[in-house]
């Protein structure tokens, strides 16, 4: 689990540098696109809207479901422009852990006066 705590470091970082050349009350696009570019900036393999297959019993379902980042096969994150969190959005976040694997997820909103505070680390148990 350091290995994603690090990265969840490293991440928070680079979303704050983003939030403070942008601030709130844009599109998450926007705010996924310079993330994204950040993270690749510091050497990091993101990938973007990575596909998340859902698996039921013995079937395979490409239902749609897309990871807004991965960073590095370990950490999730799901980025929202949202007055405010609430359970859904880390309900999602939960679910993606689950189908996906991975241990750790940062639910980011973006649409918020300083982004620490919009940020919620999020493990699977």
């Amino acid at each position: 689990m350091q290995i994603e705590n690090d990265l969840a470091t490293e991440v928070i970082g680079a979303a704050i540098v983003v939030h403070k050349v942008l601030g709130p009350g844009l599109l998450e696009s926007a705010y996924k696109e310079c993330l994204y570019y950040e993270l690749l900036k510091k050497g990091l393999y993101v990938e973007k809207e990575k596909p998340l297959p859902l698996i039921y019993e013995e079937i395979k379902l490409d239902c749609g479901y897309r990871l807004d980042l991965l960073v590095e096969n370990k950490l999730i994150l799901e980025i929202k422009a949202v007055e405010g969190l609430n359970d859904i959005h880390l309900a999602q976040v939960l679910t993606y852990l689950k189908v996906s694997g991975c241990k750790l997820g940062l639910l980011m909103n973006f649409n918020v006066l300083k982004v620490k505070d919009g940020i919620r680390r999020i493990i699977k148990t």
